[in-house]
């Protein structure tokens, strides 16, 4: 029950985040570039739970999002996007954490949303040229991602010290 609330708790706050986070305007003349700062808590949730937790936290975080927001449109945008940031920093995680810091992990997830975004861009307006955005996302995401990932580093080892003292969640 306890790892149910604090599951539902982050899939709160990465919801209540991405909405703050869709309301601050940008000064980055490229449409649909944004700071990713929810993926501070998808993260974390990787990091302190595992794997399907935070995919599961991704994915609720999208679908309620569509839900507040009421813009059916854009879930395909946000859920493939999600997915494929989701699984990339897991097994970025998994695989390369002896060599990869967590602000690399981060970038790999943000690079990897911003291929699933385009993809779906491409598909729906059935014009692969669209990929020729994604240089520029690159670039953001490069800053974003430092940004998400010193974070995520921050908040998890606070975090791993509240669910228990050696480093491993009990929950």
């Amino acid at each position: 029950m306890r790892k149910f609330i604090f599951l539902s708790l982050l899939t709160t706050l990465s919801l209540v985040i991405s909405l703050f986070e869709s309301i601050i305007p940008l000064p980055i003349p490229f449409p649909g570039a944004k700071l990713g700062l929810s993926n501070i808590v998808i993260l974390v949730t990787l990091i302190c739970f595992g794997f399907k937790e935070s995919l599961i936290v991704s994915i609720l975080k999208s679908f309620l999002q569509v839900l507040v927001v009421g813009n059916l449109s854009s879930l395909p945008y946000s859920l493939i996007g999600t997915v494929f940031s989701a699984v990339t920093m897991a097994i970025s995680y998994k695989y390369l954490s002896s060599k990869l810091s967590l602000i690399g992990v981060s970038e790999l997830g943000a690079f990897a949303f911003n291929i699933g975004q385009i993809l779906v861009a491409s598909l729906v307006l059935n014009n692969f040229k669209i990929f020729t955005y994604l240089p520029f996302l690159t670039f953001i995401g490069i800053f974003t991602g430092y940004f998400v990932g010193l974070s995520s580093k921050f908040v998890s080892k606070k975090l791993l010290r509240v669910l228990n003292n050696n480093g491993k969640s009990k929950i």
